[in-house]
């Protein structure tokens, strides 16, 4: 059998870590063949491959990104997308297809599944916004690279009694600001799932002050206040409609300076939190997820998605793990509020 690998959306720590455990585990155990297609769902759509092994994947686990590329194409919005597809995976051999990404590139992927294409999902977000699994890969080390930023910013607010926001990534769910939040000891986390008082914001900063403490804002780059829409850094919308977010911790600083006399300062971490290294849980997460994706293949579980449950690897539906996005539960939120100010 010939199995095609595709890595899909933004990039993330953890995507070398899954080829390479499907590549280890696939062609000892099972005898197949892996062919990688090159970014995204623009690879199987153009026929753009290169042939994965044992020796392509050595040295992987440790790396970033992905050696496989990745675009935010989008085949449905293509004409004669899915057609291209089919005729490209038959005329190359391919039998199967694991797809790794996002909300994005899963939901192409069970869209694909349910037109008799052969697709086993792997879920990969840093924002940790897939339902169906607890956890995703990547997600660990863009709050590790946060609550390390946010440690290092506390002697800079200190020393020159600023008022510090930190953005983070964050477009619907609020899960990085959230742990790099609490984690990191910020006196205010602000996340897309509960819409902010700006001046209850400001009244937080002037406590603090008070206190002879600087304060540390953490803000998820989709967070709203009660009377505003989403913060746009550019026009336009991708394939898949998302339209570019950032500017908020700009536009905080800005109402911060202007309603308490402080001044204010921001830090975006942009790319930065998706790049470099893996942690460890996520090299191991990642590995894991590549070798039960190889078995799902080896099994015909078609249109499954692997998926943490605990500490257990489980397949669960890829249209269940893309209906709705996971949202940090007002509960969590509820326990981070105590900090606050």
């Amino acid at each position: 059998m010939r199995v095609g690998v595709l890595t899909g959306g933004g990039d993330c720590p953890g995507l070398n870590a899954v080829i390479r455990a499907i590549v280890r585990r696939g062609v000892p155990e099972y005898g197949y063949d892996f062919l990688g297609f090159r970014d995204g769902w623009r690879g199987p759509l153009e026929a753009e491959t290169r042939p994965l092994d044992i020796p392509a994947v050595r040295g992987l686990l440790p790396r970033g990104g992905t050696i496989l590329g990745s675009s935010r194409t989008n085949p449905f919005k293509i004409d004669d997308g899915v057609t291209r597809i089919r005729k490209n995976l038959q005329s190359l051999g391919v039998d199967a297809l694991i797809a790794i990404g996002g909300e994005d590139t899963l939901g192409v992927a069970s869209e694909l599944h349910e037109k008799g294409v052969k697709v086993i999902g792997v879920p990969k977000t840093i924002d940790n916004d897939l339902s169906g699994t607890d956890y995703t890969f990547g997600f660990d080390t863009a709050v590790t690279i946060a609550t390390e930023a946010i440690d290092r910013l506390h002697t800079t607010a200190e020393s020159h009694h600023r008022a510090l926001i930190v953005e983070v990534m964050g477009r619907h769910a609020g899960w990085i600001a959230l742990h790099s939040g609490m984690a990191g000891g910020a006196n205010a986390i602000l996340i897309p799932e509960v819409r902010f008082d700006i001046d209850q914001v400001c009244s937080w900063v002037e406590s603090r002050f008070r206190l002879d403490y600087a304060p540390i804002i953490v803000v998820s780059e989709g967070a709203m206040p009660q009377d505003g829409e989403n913060v746009l850094v550019a026009g336009g919308k991708d394939e898949f409609g998302h339209a570019r977010l950032g500017g908020i911790g700009d536009w905080l600083a800005h109402e911060i300076e202007s309603r308490t006399g402080k001044e204010a300062r921001t830090t975006v971490l942009g790319h930065v939190q998706r790049g470099g290294t893996p942690s460890a849980r996520d090299r191991w997460l990642a590995t894991r997820f590549g070798l039960h994706a190889i078995d799902a293949v080896a099994g015909g579980q078609w249109g499954q998605m692997t998926a943490l449950r605990g500490t257990d690897i489980t397949m669960v539906p890829l249209r269940e793990a893309t209906e709705q996005l996971k949202l940090v539960d007002p509960s969590l939120y509820a326990e981070a509020e105590v900090f606050f100010g």
